[in-house]
């Protein structure tokens, strides 16, 4: 099952207080990316953040999903509507994720 624009737009607004949030779409999911780096994504409506040191402590009873077959589990994020936890999360994560990949050049 894809995820749904609508879904995305309800992840977004809770994440409305964080600048540079932004979003790919792929294959009917959604990367979503803070600073540059990837965090988590939306996949089969569900908001999944990589798994880190902050995501653990911040998130101890989380649990871990597989965002699709053969992907390293990631932590499920259920309170969802809670800005400044979101907020924190992010911000206490962006810095242990590893910066993007650089694309080659032509």
């Amino acid at each position: 099952m894809a995820s749904t624009k609508d879904y995305l737009d309800f992840i977004l607004e809770h994440l409305s207080t964080l600048d540079e949030i932004t979003y790919r779409a792929m294959m009917g999911e959604y990367i979503i990316y803070y600073r540059g780096k990837v965090i988590g994504g939306i996949y089969d409506n569900r908001f999944l953040v990589k798994s880190s040191k902050s995501a653990r402590v911040l998130m101890p009873d989380a649990q871990f999903e597989l965002p699709y077959e053969g992907a390293k589990e990631m932590h499920l994020v259920e309170n969802i509507e809670d800005r400044e936890f979101l907020a924190e999360l992010f911000n206490a994560m962006v810095d242990e994720l590893p910066a993007p990949k650089k694309r080659g050049t032509k």
